[in-house]
């Protein structure tokens, strides 16, 4: 059961990366995480849902065109922590980002989020 309310914000939050619209980013972090959210992303520590946005708008504005943030594993809860993993792929098989994020829970909603990127990869020629 926990494991299903982990997943459903987790999933929630991964969506804020892919929906039509900017406008629409806050709305579906607010459903994912708490007000006072710590984030711990890649160029250090921040707290509240607008520093996640930032980020989040940062990505969907990657030079290479607007991509898609995916989870590509189960979410995996040994403890008050989930962890999952991810990839980012931008348009036409542009640069690829994967990484882990860790997260912990609240009342039903992510606290905290860990980041953990990995090396982009560029397509073979």
């Amino acid at each position: 059961m926990q494991e299903d309310t982990a997943r459903s914000a987790i999933d929630t939050f991964i969506s804020a990366f892919n929906t039509s619209d900017d406008s629409y980013v806050n709305a579906l972090l607010s459903q994912a995480l708490t007000s006072d959210v710590v984030f711990w992303g890649p160029l250090g520590r921040s707290e509240g849902i607008a520093a996640v946005e930032r980020f989040v708008l940062d990505i969907r504005r990657h030079p290479a065109g607007a991509g898609t943030m995916v989870r590509c594993s189960s979410v995996d809860m040994p403890g008050e922590w989930a962890r999952y993993q991810w990839v980012f792929t931008t348009p036409d098989g542009g640069p690829r980002l994967a990484g882990t994020d860790i997260v912990h829970l609240q009342r039903s909603l992510i606290d905290q989020v860990i980041v953990f990127a990995g090396e982009i990869e560029t397509p073979a020629s």
